[in-house]
């Protein structure tokens, strides 16, 4: 998320760069457009004897593709001691450079959203790959700013980001397309705006002696075995185990505060359901234990108990935040006016404010890593700021239930955002590859109305075992 102030700054900075180059040169009587013709004499005759001019074909190369063939500098004393002016060409190359690709960054942002296609994208990812293969190794024909900050690259890099971001906007299932299309053979999963509906791809290498990937085995066994039909013991369709490699988690001292604080809170909402083991599988635990106990006569799973499975998160989320932190957030972020104004703007909500799904995007790993594990902010699925995605979830991971996944996590905190919070929330397990896409600000539609919502329980369900005989399809819908 900060990409995108960084390279507000490099333009700015590139700006000015463009006005500190030309004061420089012209001091010294060095005017860039000649400093630019010169440096490949430099670089390719370092004793100035036998220099000739580049060809037309390579002058047209080097205005497509900027000074990089030009910028070529090695800081030596000329023949005729002239080093500080070598030493002031070598920064005016610099500087051009930097104002270069503070432009292409620029290009890539003023594009308009209407006008980004998938082929736009592609370019952007040969650029950014042709960036990134022409520094030499010996650094002979490199710039500083190109070898060891990459700033071309990364101003190719951004621009694709943006590019993508755009045609997430305007073209979901396009944007769709185009992300399976390139990832992760030419973007990384996680430089995605947004990887909800993007299928996960794991590329391997075949068999064929050159070496080559073959499209058609690269399926991941987790995605081929989520299209796979498995039927329960009741006949029933069962949703396929994610089988991507576990993770391991490393909780920090806060984590582990916090999951004891909200251990204590869950025993506390569930009349003292309690559990001897430690960690998150101890809190998955009680979680089961509670939602599979037997319920009082004329009570029901699937509309009483899910119901009281849902109240009881609310009040442990409710708690963890303390009674200060929800009338703060409903006030500076959900823009709800408190009632003590004594007027009829008195608990009349006035926002969401513009920031809010953004910096509560920003804020939710750091307090929210314990429950669910590593997560990063992205893009909603309307390309706007406010999204989060959970890399691989915790909570999913370790339960293996898809019951407790809609009743104790993705329903209930969809409602504790809406009515205590002000802001409304969208959950959205990956069951293929557990990511699960929060999304701040977006409306979220009813689990059976959700065509990305599978039907049934999981495989490896342990609680579908516990509920045999008495389990209510409310409970895994």
């Amino acid at each position: 998320m900060a990409r995108p102030f960084l390279f507000f700054f490099v333009g700015i900075l590139g700006t000015t760069a463009i006005a500190a180059s030309e004061a420089f040169s012209f001091s010294f009587g060095v005017h860039p457009s000649r400093a630019a013709r010169s440096r490949s004499k430099k670089v390719s005759t370092p004793h100035h004897d036998d220099a000739s001019s580049s060809p037309p074909s390579s002058r047209r190369h080097e205005s497509r593709f900027g000074a990089r063939a030009a910028a070529a500098i090695r800081l030596q004393s000329s023949p005729s001691g002239n080093t500080s002016g070598d030493v002031m060409d070598a920064i005016s190359s610099e500087l051009w450079e930097l104002s270069e690709c503070a432009s292409l960054a620029y290009g890539y942002l003023s594009k308009p959203d209407g006008e980004v296609t998938a082929e736009d994208v592609v370019v952007a990812c040969d650029a950014a790959d042709a960036a990134a293969a022409s520094p030499t190794d010996d650094g002979s024909a490199t710039l500083y700013i190109d070898r060891y900050l990459s700033l071309r690259r990364k101003s190719h890099e951004l621009g694709r980001y943006h590019l993508l971001v755009k045609l997430l906007k305007t073209d979901y299932d396009a944007y769709v397309k185009t992300a399976e299309f390139l990832s992760p053979s030419r973007i990384s999963r996680g430089d995605l705006p947004n990887v909800q509906d993007v299928a996960y791809v794991d590329y391997i290498a075949s068999s064929d002696a050159g070496g080559e990937r073959d499209d058609d085995a690269t399926k991941s066994s987790a995605a081929a075995g989520a299209a796979a039909a498995t039927m329960g013991e009741d006949g029933q369709p069962l949703v396929a185990d994610c089988e991507l490699r576990d993770l391991s988690y490393d909780d920090s001292p806060l984590d582990k505060l916090l999951l004891f604080i909200f251990r204590k809170l869950v025993a506390e909402n569930t009349g003292g359901v309690t559990s001897d083991v430690p960690g998150i599988k101890g809190l998955l635990d009680q979680g089961r234990r509670y939602m599979t106990r037997e319920l009082p006569e004329g009570a029901t799973y699937a509309e009483d108990h899910v119901r009281a499975q849902h109240d009881m998160v609310k009040n442990t989320l409710g708690g963890l935040m303390t009674p200060v932190l929800p009338p703060f957030y409903r006030i500076f972020m959900a823009g709800i006016v408190p009632k003590v104004t004594g007027t009829d703007y008195d608990g009349r909500q006035i926002g969401p404010w513009f920031y809010a799904p953004w910096l509560t995007s920003i804020v939710t790993p750091t307090f929210f890593g314990f429950l669910v594990g590593p997560s990063r902010p992205n893009r909603r699925s309307d390309g706007e700021r406010g999204g989060l995605v959970v890399e691989k979830c915790k909570f999913l991971q370790e339960s293996g239930c898809k019951g407790l996944c809609l009743h104790q996590c993705k329903i209930p905190a969809q409602e504790f955002f809406k009515e205590e919070l002000g802001l409304e929330l969208t959950v959205k397990p990956n069951f293929v590859t557990q990511e699960c896409q929060w999304s701040f600000g977006e409306t979220p539609l009813p689990p059976e109305e959700d065509p990305s919502f599978p039907t049934g329980c999981l495989v490896g369900c342990e609680s579908r075992k516990a509920m045999a005989g008495r389990k209510s399809s409310a409970l895994c819908m």
